[in-house]
């Protein structure tokens, strides 16, 4: 991955639920949401420890824009399928 490429990624929070965003840095990302660095989502803030359960690189930001609708567009069993079967895909 260069490091101006954009990742979606899928995570699967303490209590079951999932959270679906993008960023072009993957482990400062997750470490945020696990409140390990400062930021992270509001909604992930009380679902800790989140783990990371699929992500996606894409070649620019609107492309990870778009697959990340439309992934939060998806039931939830969709989305994980979705993501894992692309895992290895450019978007």
């Amino acid at each position: 991955m260069t490091p101006d490429s954009w990742q979606v990624y899928l995570l699967e929070c303490a209590d079951g639920t999932l959270y679906c965003g993008i960023t072009c840095d993957m482990e400062r990302r997750l470490a945020q949401h696990n409140g390990a660095a400062p930021g992270g989502a509001r909604y992930t803030r009380g679902r800790r420890p989140v783990r990371l359960l699929a992500s996606r690189a894409c070649s620019c930001k609107a492309d990870a824009l778009r697959l990340e609708c439309a992934i939060k567009a998806k039931p939830r069993h969709a989305k994980i399928t979705f993501l894992l079967e692309g895992e290895k895909k450019q978007c």
